[in-house]
């Protein structure tokens, strides 16, 4: 527990210093393109199919429950087995999550953006609503889901560099994740800013507690 609160501070300065403070930047022009473009509202007309829809509305609930769950799992099991690494794993995607989440929910609460509608009709990709708290934090810009899913999924695929498949696999978790609400109840241009925003946090939270896993170095002799 105490490296989870430890970090935490410094793990959220570090998603805005150095390099990459420009990945914020790159998120916002990236959704400025799709936005003026008219590619997110071309999105949204093109994948309103049911078959889509029932394949990928699952995305919303299970992106909901493992944040809260898989974290709690390997932290427990971690310590029921005698298992350091495991605990440490269940800190430090936890603490993505929640990174995840505050920063993805400020980010909403100053954008403010209007949530695309379940059928076809008026084209609301380009409604923002700039201030505080017009709009909320729970609907909007960046997506919340995909924030979280990939902020976990790049801390894993950052603390198992020697096995690379477990990181594949949460990476494809997150993709499956972010894709599944851009189809459903976000658009594309929030999916893609969650994915980068996201990724910025695994990189930050992945590499603290690398440091962290790693075992001591003996003085020579």
């Amino acid at each position: 527990m105490k490296p989870f609160f430890s970090t935490l501070p410094r793990n959220i300065l570090g998603c805005f210093q150095g390099r990459m403070i420009l990945w914020h930047a790159v998120l916002i022009v990236f959704t400025a393109i799709l936005v003026r473009s008219g590619f997110d509202w071309f999105y949204f007309c093109s994948t309103r199919s049911p078959l889509l829809r029932t394949w990928m509305f699952p995305s919303a609930p299970i992106g909901g429950l493992v944040p809260l769950v898989v974290p709690l799992i390997l932290i427990v099991s971690g310590y029921i087995n005698s298992r350091a690494r495991l605990a440490l794993t269940g800190w430090a995607v936890g603490q993505a999550a929640l990174i995840g989440s505050l920063l993805s929910s400020s980010y909403k609460a100053f954008t403010g953006r209007v949530h695309p509608e379940h059928f076809i009709g008026t084209d609301l990709s380009h409604d923002f609503r700039f201030g505080w708290l017009h709009g909320g934090v729970f609907w909007g810009w960046p997506s919340s889901h995909t924030t979280i899913a990939f902020a976990m999924a790049v801390t894993v695929f950052t603390l198992f560099p020697k096995r690379r498949w477990v990181g594949w696999l949460a990476l494809a978790y997150a993709g499956y994740i972010g894709l599944g609400v851009s189809m459903t109840i976000h658009w594309f241009s929030d999916f893609v800013a969650g994915a980068i925003l996201g990724t910025v946090i695994g990189v930050v939270v992945g590499k603290t507690f690398l440091r962290l896993a790693a075992p001591p170095v003996s003085p020579e002799l």
